[in-house]
């Protein structure tokens, strides 16, 4: 780690402008203060404020001990942790490109408040999706249990709602403004029922 570690961290700009951090750190969290209005005190003309230097050499404190758990060839949690979260994101945004699959997962509005319109109505649909596969697959794992299926607790951490393999992102949809009865999901699909193939599926739609 010789190699890398080549920079120090400045600890007396952080101690200089300590009080100041705090009541930055305090306007933030009481919404006393612009995004904007921090960005003009933390540089000017594209150099960085003295306190823009202290909050930087704060962050390299954060940013090292966050490479050394990265690097620890002990303990890989940190890692295993990070490729989880990795593999959730790219669920996320898997799911979201299925969606929008007519521009291919992007957005082309030539204005914002269209781009706005259309990334809202995409975080709908996708809040949607999970919400319903989330209450099926508790209706899934309640029914098991009542069957007397051991289903154990770390089993059930690793589901996902962003799984959509069994949605049909394709057609045509109508909606109303009826509210369904409590608890009227369809009826789960039996295990031992042979699953349709793709042509199979598409005669029946």
């Amino acid at each position: 780690m010789e190699d890398l570690a080549r920079n120090r961290v400045n600890l007396n700009k952080v101690i200089t402008h300590w009080p100041d951090m705090l009541k930055v750190a305090g306007s933030l969290v009481t919404n006393q203060v612009r995004a904007y209005d921090l960005l003009r005190m933390f540089g000017r003309d594209g150099r960085p404020t003295p306190l823009g230097a202290a909050f930087a050499e704060y962050g390299r404190i954060a940013k090292t001990e966050r490479l050394l758990r990265v690097v620890d060839p002990v303990d890989d949690t940190y890692r295993r942790q990070m490729n989880r979260q990795l593999t959730v994101q790219e669920s996320r945004h898997k799911l979201a490109r299925d969606v929008c699959h007519g521009k291919r997962g992007t957005i082309h509005q030539a204005y914002r408040d269209g781009m706005e319109d259309q990334l809202g109505a995409l975080g709908l649909v996708l809040n949607a999706i999970v919400l319903w596969t989330t209450k099926y697959i508790d209706d899934a794992v309640e029914q098991l249990r009542a069957e007397g299926h051991e289903v154990r607790d770390e089993d059930i951490a690793r589901l996902s709602p962003l799984k959509h393999r069994n949605l049909n992102l394709l057609g045509r949809y109508s909606f109303s403004a009826t509210v369904p009865a409590a608890g009227a999901l369809r009826p789960l699909r039996d295990p031992d029922t042979p699953e349709l193939d793709e042509d199979e599926e598409a005669g029946q739609d």
